[in-house]
Protein backbone atom coordinates (compact mmCIF):
# COMPACT_ATOMS: atom_id res chain seq x y z
CA UNK A 1 0.00 0.00 0.00
CA UNK A 2 2.57 2.80 0.81
CA UNK A 3 5.04 1.52 -2.13
CA UNK A 4 1.29 2.32 -4.53
CA UNK A 5 0.97 5.70 -2.91
CA UNK A 6 4.93 6.36 -3.55
CA UNK A 7 4.62 5.65 -6.95
CA UNK A 8 1.68 7.35 -7.23
CA UNK A 9 3.19 10.45 -5.92
CA UNK A 10 6.18 10.41 -8.07
CA UNK A 11 4.03 9.79 -11.41
CA UNK A 12 1.72 12.98 -9.69
CA UNK A 13 5.34 15.01 -9.42
CA UNK A 14 6.71 13.66 -12.96
CA UNK A 15 3.39 14.79 -14.54
CA UNK A 16 3.50 18.09 -13.02
CA UNK A 17 6.72 18.86 -13.86
CA UNK A 18 6.03 17.30 -17.95
CA UNK A 19 2.95 20.03 -17.69
CA UNK A 20 5.61 23.43 -17.03
CA UNK A 21 7.02 25.32 -19.98
CA UNK A 22 10.16 23.96 -21.34
CA UNK A 23 13.26 26.86 -20.83
CA UNK A 24 13.82 29.23 -23.41
CA UNK A 25 15.65 28.01 -26.15
CA UNK A 26 17.62 31.40 -26.51
CA UNK A 27 18.29 32.76 -23.10
CA UNK A 28 20.54 35.46 -24.13
CA UNK A 29 17.72 37.30 -25.64
CA UNK A 30 14.29 39.07 -23.14
CA UNK A 31 12.28 39.45 -25.83
CA UNK A 32 12.52 36.47 -27.32
CA UNK A 33 11.93 34.22 -23.90
CA UNK A 34 9.04 36.78 -23.85
CA UNK A 35 7.79 35.73 -27.21
CA UNK A 36 7.68 32.34 -25.99
CA UNK A 37 6.17 32.79 -22.57
CA UNK A 38 4.39 36.27 -23.05
CA UNK A 39 2.89 35.55 -19.42
CA UNK A 40 5.89 35.66 -17.67
CA UNK A 41 6.05 39.57 -18.58
CA UNK A 42 2.63 39.86 -16.89
CA UNK A 43 4.15 38.09 -13.98
CA UNK A 44 7.43 40.26 -13.92
CA UNK A 45 5.68 43.53 -14.60
CA UNK A 46 3.26 42.68 -11.74
CA UNK A 47 5.87 42.09 -9.46
CA UNK A 48 8.23 45.39 -10.68
CA UNK A 49 5.18 47.45 -9.34
CA UNK A 50 4.70 45.33 -6.40
CA UNK A 51 7.67 45.19 -4.74
CA UNK A 52 10.37 47.76 -7.30
CA UNK A 53 12.71 45.25 -8.73
CA UNK A 54 13.14 45.87 -12.56
CA UNK A 55 12.05 43.14 -14.77
CA UNK A 56 15.19 42.74 -16.18
CA UNK A 57 16.65 42.03 -13.19
CA UNK A 58 13.92 39.53 -12.35
CA UNK A 59 14.61 37.62 -14.67
CA UNK A 60 18.39 37.73 -14.85
CA UNK A 61 18.42 36.23 -11.33
CA UNK A 62 16.00 33.28 -12.38
CA UNK A 63 18.29 32.28 -15.50
CA UNK A 64 21.10 32.54 -13.22
CA UNK A 65 19.46 30.79 -10.44
CA UNK A 66 17.39 28.01 -12.79
CA UNK A 67 18.36 28.83 -16.19
CA UNK A 68 14.27 28.95 -16.31
CA UNK A 69 13.64 25.15 -14.82
CA UNK A 70 10.58 25.07 -13.14
CA UNK A 71 11.52 21.99 -11.02
CA UNK A 72 14.90 21.93 -10.53
CA UNK A 73 16.70 20.66 -7.41
CA UNK A 74 20.46 21.01 -6.34
CA UNK A 75 21.74 17.49 -7.55
CA UNK A 76 22.32 14.54 -5.00
CA UNK A 77 25.64 13.99 -3.82
CA UNK A 78 26.92 10.46 -4.67
CA UNK A 79 28.32 8.03 -2.65
CA UNK A 80 30.97 5.55 -4.32
CA UNK A 81 30.13 6.88 -7.64
CA UNK A 82 26.57 6.08 -7.67
CA UNK A 83 24.53 5.68 -4.21
CA UNK A 84 22.49 8.74 -4.55
CA UNK A 85 22.84 10.49 -1.08
CA UNK A 86 21.40 14.30 0.60
CA UNK A 87 21.12 17.34 -1.52
CA UNK A 88 23.33 20.22 -0.60
CA UNK A 89 20.46 22.28 0.19
CA UNK A 90 16.29 22.56 -0.10
CA UNK A 91 16.66 25.23 -2.80
CA UNK A 92 14.23 24.32 -5.67
CA UNK A 93 12.11 25.62 -8.66
CA UNK A 94 12.54 28.77 -10.72
CA UNK A 95 14.20 31.37 -7.85
CA UNK A 96 16.28 28.47 -6.04
CA UNK A 97 14.38 29.47 -2.84
CA UNK A 98 15.45 27.84 0.35
CA UNK A 99 12.81 25.67 2.54
CA UNK A 100 12.73 27.96 5.58
CA UNK A 101 12.60 31.72 3.45
CA UNK A 102 9.94 30.29 0.87
CA UNK A 103 8.10 29.37 4.07
CA UNK A 104 8.49 33.03 5.09
CA UNK A 105 7.33 34.24 2.01
CA UNK A 106 4.12 32.26 1.94
CA UNK A 107 3.70 33.50 5.48
CA UNK A 108 3.75 36.96 4.74
CA UNK A 109 2.67 37.13 0.94
CA UNK A 110 2.23 33.99 -0.87
CA UNK A 111 -0.14 32.31 0.92
CA UNK A 112 -0.05 28.05 1.04
CA UNK A 113 -0.59 28.00 -2.65
CA UNK A 114 2.14 29.54 -3.79
CA UNK A 115 4.11 27.27 -5.74
CA UNK A 116 8.51 27.03 -6.30
CA UNK A 117 7.88 25.80 -9.76
CA UNK A 118 5.17 28.98 -11.22
CA UNK A 119 7.13 31.73 -12.42
CA UNK A 120 4.36 33.94 -11.19
CA UNK A 121 5.18 32.73 -7.45
CA UNK A 122 8.77 32.66 -8.57
CA UNK A 123 9.25 36.18 -9.45
CA UNK A 124 7.14 37.77 -6.91
CA UNK A 125 9.22 36.16 -4.48
CA UNK A 126 12.75 37.68 -5.89
CA UNK A 127 10.57 40.67 -5.57
CA UNK A 128 9.55 40.25 -2.04
CA UNK A 129 13.13 39.25 -1.01
CA UNK A 130 14.75 42.15 -2.98
CA UNK A 131 12.60 44.59 -1.25
CA UNK A 132 13.44 42.76 2.22
CA UNK A 133 16.81 43.71 1.10
CA UNK A 134 16.94 47.02 0.78
CA UNK A 135 14.94 47.51 3.64
CA UNK A 136 17.24 45.33 5.86
CA UNK A 137 20.72 45.92 4.15
CA UNK A 138 20.12 48.94 2.56
CA UNK A 139 20.11 48.00 -1.18
CA UNK A 140 18.85 49.77 -3.98
CA UNK A 141 16.69 47.74 -6.01
CA UNK A 142 18.83 49.04 -9.11
CA UNK A 143 21.90 47.65 -7.87
CA UNK A 144 21.14 44.01 -9.65
CA UNK A 145 25.17 42.67 -8.22
CA UNK A 146 24.67 43.58 -5.16
CA UNK A 147 21.22 42.38 -4.88
CA UNK A 148 21.97 38.89 -5.59
CA UNK A 149 24.63 38.87 -3.28
CA UNK A 150 22.28 39.85 -0.52
CA UNK A 151 19.64 37.19 -2.31
CA UNK A 152 22.84 34.22 -2.19
CA UNK A 153 24.09 34.98 1.32
CA UNK A 154 21.10 36.68 3.16
CA UNK A 155 20.79 40.11 4.46
CA UNK A 156 22.97 39.88 7.59
CA UNK A 157 25.41 37.79 5.20
CA UNK A 158 25.73 40.42 3.07
CA UNK A 159 26.03 43.22 5.74
CA UNK A 160 28.54 40.61 7.32
CA UNK A 161 30.29 41.06 3.77
CA UNK A 162 30.46 36.71 4.17
CA UNK A 163 30.34 36.71 0.21
CA UNK A 164 33.87 38.83 0.47
CA UNK A 165 35.39 34.98 1.07
CA UNK A 166 33.54 33.65 -1.96
CA UNK A 167 35.27 34.13 -5.65
CA UNK A 168 32.11 31.85 -7.36
CA UNK A 169 29.47 34.39 -5.62
CA UNK A 170 31.09 37.45 -6.57
CA UNK A 171 31.20 36.49 -10.04
CA UNK A 172 27.52 34.66 -10.13
CA UNK A 173 26.84 38.43 -8.95
CA UNK A 174 28.95 40.28 -11.67
CA UNK A 175 27.14 37.69 -14.48
CA UNK A 176 23.90 38.58 -13.07
CA UNK A 177 24.55 42.33 -12.92
CA UNK A 178 25.64 42.37 -16.63
CA UNK A 179 22.82 39.91 -17.57
CA UNK A 180 20.57 42.43 -16.14
CA UNK A 181 22.28 45.08 -17.98
CA UNK A 182 21.34 43.48 -21.13
CA UNK A 183 17.87 42.34 -20.56
CA UNK A 184 16.68 46.00 -20.05
CA UNK A 185 18.33 47.12 -23.13
CA UNK A 186 16.67 44.66 -24.96
CA UNK A 187 13.69 44.50 -23.18
CA UNK A 188 13.48 48.92 -24.15
CA UNK A 189 13.30 47.33 -27.75
CA UNK A 190 10.21 45.45 -27.68
CA UNK A 191 8.33 46.12 -24.30
CA UNK A 192 5.20 47.81 -25.82
CA UNK A 193 5.16 43.79 -27.59
CA UNK A 194 3.71 42.49 -24.28
CA UNK A 195 2.04 45.35 -23.27
CA UNK A 196 -0.18 46.02 -26.03
CA UNK A 197 -0.85 42.35 -27.15
CA UNK A 198 -4.99 41.77 -26.44
CA UNK A 199 -7.18 43.18 -27.79
CA UNK A 200 -8.19 45.44 -24.88
CA UNK A 201 -4.93 46.96 -24.10
CA UNK A 202 -5.41 50.30 -26.74
CA UNK A 203 -3.17 53.20 -26.31
CA UNK A 204 -2.55 54.87 -22.43
CA UNK A 205 -4.32 51.36 -21.14
CA UNK A 206 -1.21 49.72 -22.98
CA UNK A 207 1.20 51.36 -20.11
Amino acid sequence: MRAGLLAAGLALLSGCAALAPSPPQDQSNLCEIFREQPRWYDYARASEERWGTPIATQMAFIQQESSFQSHVRPPRKRYLGFIPGPRPSSARGYAQALDPVWGEYREAQGGTLARRSHMKHATDFIGWYNARSQRQAGISLRNPEHLYLAYHEGAGGYQRGTWRGKPAVQRAARQVSARAGRYQAQLASCEAEFQCRRFYQVGPFCR
